[in-house]
Formats: C-alpha cells, structure tokens, sequence
C-alpha cells in the first residue's frame, strides 16, 4: 500500500508541473521544423522507431548521415513533398523542470491565419530568423508580420532565435547586425523585452548545449531559457467570467430535479454563496454549488471546469455570461477592435457576419476600417478602404444583439472573438476587442 500511494504521489507531483505553451514563428525557411525537431530529440523526446522512419525516408534534404528533423513535425505530404510547413503542427515534450506543448506554424505569408491560431493559446513565441538571408540586417516581412502579431496577441515571452549561424562562419558581426535590427523593430511595435540566441538548429549548438563556436555569446541555450522563463499559469484580472457551454439536466421535473451549467471559469474565483449576474439578460442570483466533476467544492479557480448550481431557476442557455455582479461589463453593440483579416475573401463592409466570443454567436457588421497596419513601415496609417487576407486593422463593429466585452489586455475571455463568413463558414477573421478610456456607450 505504501508503495502505491508513493506512486500516486509521484503522478500528482508530475501533473503539477509548470507547462509552457511556445510557437515558433519566422519567415519561410528560417528552420523552425528543424528547430523543433532539434527539442525533441535532444530532450530525448523521439522514438528509435521515428529516428528510423525520417532516416529512411525518400523526402529527407538532410546532409550527409544528419537527420531530417522536420519531418518530426511536418507530417501531411504535402509539407514532406514541398519542404514547407502548412498546417499547425503541435508535439509534446518534458524536461525534469517544466513539461511543453509547441505548435510549429508555418512562414508562408498565405497561412498566416494559421499561425494565429497557434499563438493564440501561446505563453511564449521562438521568433526564427535565418542568419544566412538577413546579413544586410533588414529583417523579413513574416519576421515583421509575426513579431507583430505576437505583440497584439499579449504573448509575454518573446525569443528571437538567430539560425543557421554555422553558414555564416559564427560571425559575431552578423548577429550583431541582427541584433541591432530586430532591437529597432522590438521598440517600434512597443515589444518591452525579448530574448535573443545565436544557434544552430540542424547541430544543434546552443539549443540544448552552449556552443563552442560562440564564446561572445554570454546567455542561456535555448532549451535552459525555456526551462527559467517565468509562468503565469491562467490569467487573472480579479474579474471572473463564465460563458455557459452546456446547460446539464436530470431528473426531469421531480423534487429532485438538477439544473446546472457548465463551462470554464476565466478572470478570477467564484465561491459558494457569491452573487452573480447573467449578462446580456442582467438577472442576478447567488451560487448555490459549484460542482468540479461530481465532487463539490467550495472555491473555483481561473481555468477550472466547472458546473454551477444557481439558488433560483433563471432562464440560461449556450452562449450566455455569468460574472460577479459586482463588476459586470456594461453590455454593448458598438464597439472597435484590432483584427486580422484571414480569409481569402476581402472584408466586405456590406455584409454580416457571425461573431464567435467564448460559446457565444451572434451577427456583426463592419461599420468602417479606420486604420491598416503597413508591415514594412511598422505603423498605423489613417484607412478607409477594405482589408486583404493577412492585413491588420483597427475597424469599428455594430453587433445584432448587446455583448459583455472586456478590453483584450485586461481579459482575454471576453476580449477575444473571431469573425465567421456566413456563407463559406470559413473563418475570416482573428478580433481583439480595443475599449477606449472613456469607456464605449451602453447600447440602446
């Protein structure tokens, strides 16, 4: 008996473990497959089975007795035939300090939309760049695209990995160049801090072992930074926010009969006895019970899974917020955002469509684009015309029904939405809700 509760120790210690979720992003053929690939193998993440199947394989571009690590993570054929990442791509690998979820994105400018779905759920980006294609020291539009985008996203942790430093001979002068102009973009775009390694991802110098051939860099390999980074495990801003996922019933309507509701705490702590709102409908009542599986609990942490029992039958349903009535958003139909245009279909002011916040959907229009972000100037310029597939614009929306919105800085559970086209039901764009000081006026 003893030693089985040792082992269940020992799994509830394991599952404790801090996890980092990262992408790695850059411009096409900066390395970012190999990179990863370079992780898992040196972090004794890949199989002997794997190392023989992308040894054998008819796609490998690997010199020499090297193995072609992308193809740990370029699994569609298509990326095997091309040489390219399309889809996102997500592997899982530990250390004995810190567990990881990466997502490898691709650089094409076309699937830039798949990078920020990737990013999305990211603490931390690897920002690739090639050593060997930048030497003047002017960065790549996708290296300027993504650090943008991982900037607007909120990402807290930005690494900057200069690659294939070996075909450059570890020229200091070269990293230094890189450095200075990457150093220029972090401040345009507002980036506070960053990271930033010399490496080689096919060796693997200085991904998990310091290199010989850079004595001049003073830092961590990037595997040790990775493994030091501070985490904030689930925002919490103090404000909790609850979407309704699935109304639970039982018992049909006997004196016993359940009525919960399920979803996923955000924002803050709930406890038995605590007066909610539900919004848009602006009912109150008080928790009753707050159920974690069967087993009820008295507390609920940001990023629980939840079930919450009301003192009063209100009429709840998919898609609805509850909040702490104390602090409830004012509920609101106009409102501006920053997004990322991901269709291939140009927005079309004239149209609506389906705005996706949490399990939330209701209709939108776009009323006017104000501005365009120019990706080579690194601004905003003053914009009235539509947005392509990959821009980014600050633009002012009116939905068909109120919705509790929060500035995407402060809470990203009602700060965040995507835009869905009505008639394809692709997704067309990426929101991140921007409220003004003043604070935007209730709708009417």
């Amino acid at each position: 008996m003893n030693a089985i509760n040792e082992l269940w120790q020992e799994g509830q210690e394991n599952q404790e473990t801090a996890v980092l979720r990262l992408i790695t992003a850059g411009s096409v053929d900066d390395g970012k497959s190999t990179l990863i690939g370079r992780l898992l193998l040196d972090s004794k993440g890949v199989f002997a089975d794997q190392l023989k199947a992308i040894a054998g394989s008819k796609y490998t571009r690997a010199p020499g007795q090297e193995y072609d690590l992308a193809l740990l993570t370029d699994g569609l054929e298509a990326e095997r035939e091309q040489g390219i990442t399309i889809d996102v791509a997500y592997r899982y690998f530990a250390t004995p300090a810190r567990k990881f979820i990466v997502a490898d994105a691709p650089g094409h400018e076309q699937y830039t939309r798949n990078m920020v779905t990737g990013a999305s759920t990211a603490d931390a980006a690897i920002i690739l760049i090639d050593a060997s294609r930048v030497t003047d020291g002017q960065l790549l539009p996708q290296t300027k695209r993504h650090s943008t985008l991982a900037q607007l996203l909120g990402l807290r942790h930005i690494i900057v990995a200069v690659n294939k430093m070996d075909l450059v001979g570890w020229d200091e002068r070269v990293f230094q160049r890189i450095h200075a102009a990457y150093q220029d973009l972090a401040e345009r775009l507002g980036i506070a801090s960053y990271h930033i390694v010399p490496l080689s991802a096919l060796s693997g110098d200085n991904v998990v072992q310091r290199s010989e051939h850079t004595p001049w860099y003073g830092g961590l390999p990037l595997l040790s930074l990775l493994e030091t980074l501070p985490l904030e495990t689930v925002q919490d801003s103090g404000q909790p926010r609850f979407f309704v996922q699935w109304v639970i019933r039982h018992n049909g309507s006997g004196p016993d009969a359940f009525r919960g509701y399920a979803g996923q705490l955000q924002g803050g702590a709930w406890r038995t006895g605590d007066t909610v709102q539900v919004l848009p409908g602006g009912e109150t009542a008080a928790i009753r019970q707050i159920l974690r599986g069967v087993e009820a609990v008295e507390q609920a942490l940001p990023g629980d899974s939840i079930t919450v029992v009301l003192d009063r039958d209100i009429d709840l349903s998919r898609g609805d917020l509850l909040v702490a009535a104390a602090d409830a958003p004012v509920a609101r139909q106009d409102f501006e955002a920053d997004i990322c245009w991901l269709d291939q279909q140009a927005l079309n002011p004239a149209r609506w469509y389906w705005l996706k916040q949490g399990s939330r959907l209701t209709q939108v229009k776009v009323r006017a684009v104000q501005t365009r972000r120019d990706i080579h100037e690194l601004r905003s310029v003053a914009w009235s015309g539509t947005l392509a597939m990959n821009d980014i614009g600050r633009v002012q929306l009116r939905a068909r029904d109120p919705l509790a919105l929060d500035d995407y800085d402060v809470q990203r559970a009602t700060g965040a939405f995507i835009l869905i086209d009505a008639a394809s039901n692709q997704t067309a764009a990426a929101g991140l809700v921007r409220l003004d000081a003043a604070g935007a006026q209730p709708a009417a």
